[in-house]
């Protein structure tokens, strides 16, 4: 109630919320949320509503992309890795594992990959879990995983049984950088500034407005009775959703001051906003795709997709299903070519369809150097000749 807060001081909660900053105060300096993995995913992932959608945007459209398999002279319809592929293991099916990968890529950097058997199933490994053992020369001889108290080795071998596939990192060898990483102080600023909101809400943000009382002696203070009267006439008369907009009669003496919030007290959603544009900056998710407020880099929503697949979801998941393909390729001993099948992206047809209609016209090429061109297999090369 506005005269309960009259009778106390301000909230905690409120003052706490008023001393905003992205992390708490430790020691004299800001301690920010831990660099490790499992930090990052429950700060990152779990507990932030830009980081969780920016990951699963690029992981659920990477996996969704269609896929063609081909070596040096056709394409394969069926084919042992695309069987493979389609149920890797028997919790899984193909989107399932290939976002599994992503999401690892994104969150942590670092994907594992398992075959068992012989090409039998595949299995996508937390890599929370998982610990490259380094040899004599620095390189990694074996992957140690970690489940249940109990420690499973695999040895590095040619092919191995597990492929790793890893972001780029400038000062470790072993280990990728991701993007959850790089974005790590913005969620910080992100996460802080929601708690501040919410410590404004739980204390009912602040009072609409003040009533101030003056008595004729200029002492402002009332007696008992009048206090207690007036307390309930305004629980009477001017509370809850049915005296909303009511006007309040004030007796002499008395005098209504509104407040609200200041400049000041509204820049933490400027803050929130600026942090959730770098998050989905590190990401390479276009802003807008993501409903944040904010300067429109792209003319319209079309251009955003198209940019969306073209510098961030594609570029991953070629480098993903490469060596995926190199790998399995040496498991079952037949070189292949994996890659996503970019005819069939609806964000790309526009730039693909003028790709097709260039190289179509153009009369000095054979038939055999359009399809290098296409990116198609070269059939029967001979033919064209």
């Amino acid at each position: 109630m506005v005269f309960d807060m009259f009778r106390k001081s301000a909230p905690q909660g409120l003052q706490k919320a008023r001393s905003f900053r992205p992390a708490v105060m430790s020691g004299g300096g800001v301690a920010w949320t831990s660099r490790d993995a499992g930090s990052l995913t429950r700060t990152g992932f779990a507990g932030n509503p830009v980081g969780f959608r920016a990951v699963k945007l690029i992981a659920e459209a990477a996996a969704a992309l269609p896929l063609v398999l081909q070596d040096a002279s056709q394409r394969f319809d069926t084919h042992p890795l695309l069987g493979l592929l389609a149920r890797p293991n028997a919790g899984q099916g193909q989107a399932e594992l290939l976002e599994a990968i992503y999401c690892q890529l994104l969150l942590t950097g670092n994907a594992y990959v398992k075959v068992s058997g012989e090409a039998e199933q595949l299995h996508v490994l937390r890599s929370d879990r998982v610990r490259v053992v380094p040899g004599a020369d620095g390189w990694p001889v074996a992957y140690d995983y970690t489940v249940g108290g109990s420690v499973h080795r695999f040895d590095v071998g040619a092919p191995g049984p597990i492929c790793h596939i890893k972001s780029f990192h400038p000062s470790d060898d072993h280990y990728g950088l991701s993007p959850m990483q790089a974005a790590a102080t913005a969620l910080d600023v992100h996460n802080a500034a929601s708690r501040w909101s919410k410590g404004l809400l739980d204390n009912a943000a602040r009072p609409s407005g003040a009533i101030v009382y003056s008595s004729a002696d200029g002492s402002g203070t009332m007696t008992t009775d009048q206090y207690d009267r007036l307390v309930d006439e305004m629980e009477t008369h001017h509370q809850g959703a049915r005296n909303a907009g009511r006007p309040m009669l004030l007796e002499g003496g008395l005098d209504w001051k509104p407040m609200g919030f200041s400049p000041s007290d509204m820049e933490f959603q400027k803050t929130k906003e600026a942090a959730a544009r770098e998050i989905a900056t590190a990401f390479g998710v276009p802003p807008m795709m993501l409903g944040i407020p904010g300067d429109a880099t792209y003319a319209n929503y079309a251009e955003a997709n198209r940019a969306f697949y073209r510098l961030t979801v594609l570029p991953m998941a070629t480098r993903v299903t490469a060596a995926l393909a190199d790998w399995l390729g040496q498991v079952m001993a037949h070189s292949v070519t994996l890659k996503p099948d970019v005819d069939q992206v609806a964000a790309l047809s526009g730039e693909r369809d003028q790709q097709w209609a260039r190289i179509g016209s153009a009369d000095f090429l054979s038939d055999a150097e359009k399809r290098r061109l296409l990116g198609l297999p070269v059939e029967l090369e001979a033919r064209d000749e």
